[in-house]
């Protein structure tokens, strides 16, 4: 009895998206351990719900780019299911499902919810099987979901206990199970940042969890790892870390407003200040995806149940949440004055994506800027040649262009993320869709300056 070999031990990763698909991949390649040196020889099970996702990766295509045909063939280890009776073979469940808000702002906790209840009921079954066979060794359930502080042990672990019926952090019999947090560091689209070279946060319900936890991670993660005190201190720093750049951002979008008013050009300014050695270089823009413009909602949620009000981060957030509004504002104004027609002008958007080079549409705050197009009667034309077209079908309603329809003229050109096929592009590209009287609205600094932008 006691908690699992790390050497050949069994790992189910519940949710194979942007984090879980990367541990999963990792987990199961056929590698020696970074600490010592010994040959792993782990079996990993790949577990999702999405049938049609789970076909796409057996036939080597990871549609978020994350993963390449061949990183998924060195998964020797790795067997993909969506059947949860296979669950019941592992012995340690890392879960990495999304933790998305609500259209209240509020976190939703549901798909963590559904995926404990997942890992309770393979837990049980898992008590009945090696209970028989004589093999008692712990369970170990390992969070990465972003969370707000204590969220894993108040919300989690219950579900947990109910539907397993084993005790939490009972180590010492066949009839308890013990958990970890390690808060996923994921950054959708960079090559140069990924799991294997980023300091990885561990923490455990006790401290013979935390340090099975940190060796677990520490097992593949060459950068090393980090063990925080406890559980609630990793779920707080990972909910701080997005939290910090989002306030960063919302300072530099305030700025951009204060200066648009003074007709000072923003980017010129923030270069300016930069040349000194500890000024922070945040850009202001559309802040979107799934962590930024998301998990400081989780933190003040936190914080008003506590009876907390926060107004440093809800105002930093309010000011981000605007900007897809204001940027709208400032071409309709630009438009006035010039004497433009402003209902019935095609627009054209180029990029929708959360961010450049990546096909993430989640939370794109892309889609605020389209909408406040529309409420003054303009008509968007949307090129991004990242993005899955029926992808953005099914989730906003959008009908999206792979590439930019060079024939006819603009009036309004809004270039919204930096894919490096817009970023690229020659000054007589953008020449070949505007004509004397066109705005151009650049929100990414990627429009030659010769052709005098509305830079953000």
């Amino acid at each position: 009895m006691g908690l699992p070999a790390h050497k050949n031990c069994t790992v189910a990763i519940i949710g194979l998206g942007y984090v879980g698909l990367p541990l999963a991949v990792e987990f199961a390649k056929r590698q020696n351990c970074v600490r010592t040196g010994e040959t792993l020889t782990r079996k990993v099970i790949g577990f999702d719900i999405n049938k049609e996702r789970l076909a796409e990766l057996r036939d080597g295509l990871d549609k978020s780019n994350e993963i390449t045909k061949d990183e998924l063939d060195q998964a020797i280890y790795l067997e993909l299911t969506n059947d949860t009776s296979l669950l019941a073979t592992a012995d340690i469940f890392v879960v990495t499902v999304p933790t998305p808000i609500d259209r209240s702002k509020r976190p939703d906790l549901k798909p963590l919810e559904m995926a404990s209840s997942t890992v309770g009921k393979a837990l049980q079954e898992r008590a009945k099987s090696r209970l028989s066979k004589g093999n008692l060794s712990i369970p170990v359930i390992v969070y990465e979901s972003t969370v707000y502080p204590g969220a894993t042990e108040e919300v989690c672990v219950p579900i947990l206990e109910s539907e397993s019926g084993l005790a939490f952090n009972k180590i010492d019999s066949s009839k308890g199970f013990v958990c970890g947090y390690s808060p996923e560091r994921i950054n959708p689209g960079d090559k140069e940042h990924r799991l294997t070279t980023i300091t990885k946060v561990t923490s455990g319900s006790t401290p013979e969890a935390a340090q099975w936890v940190d060796d677990f991670y520490g097992s593949i993660v060459k950068a090393g790892t980090f063990k925080a005190p406890s559980i609630k201190v990793a779920e707080a720093a990972k909910v701080i870390e997005n939290t910090q750049r989002d306030l960063n951002i919302a300072l530099a979008n305030e700025l951009a407003i204060i200066f648009r008013r003074q007709g000072i050009d923003t980017l010129d300014v923030l270069e300016t200040a930069g040349t000194k050695w500890n000024f922070l270089p945040f850009r202001p823009g559309l802040v979107g995806g799934h962590c930024i413009g998301v998990d400081p909602y989780y933190l003040t949620y936190k914080a008003e149940q506590l009876g907390y009000h926060p107004q440093v981060v809800l105002a930093g957030r309010r000011i981000n949440d605007g900007m897809g509004v204001w940027i709208v504002e400032q071409l309709v104004l630009s438009m006035a004055r010039q004497g433009l027609i402003i209902g019935g002008t095609k627009v054209l958007i180029l990029g929708l994506s959360f961010k450049e080079n990546c096909p993430d549409l989640r939370n794109t705050k892309v889609i605020d800027v389209i909408q406040a197009l529309r409420s003054y009667a303009m008509e968007p034309i949307i090129v991004d040649p990242w993005i899955d077209p029926l992808a953005a079908k099914h989730e906003y309603g959008l009908e999206v262009l792979k590439e930019i329809p060079f024939g006819p003229k603009y009036k309004a050109i809004i270039a919204a993320v930096a894919h490096w096929q817009f970023a690229q592009m020659p000054s007589e590209q953008w020449q070949l869709m505007i004509d004397e009287q066109s705005l151009l609205i650049d929100l990414k600094g990627m429009v030659p300056r010769e052709l005098e932008p509305i830079r953000l």
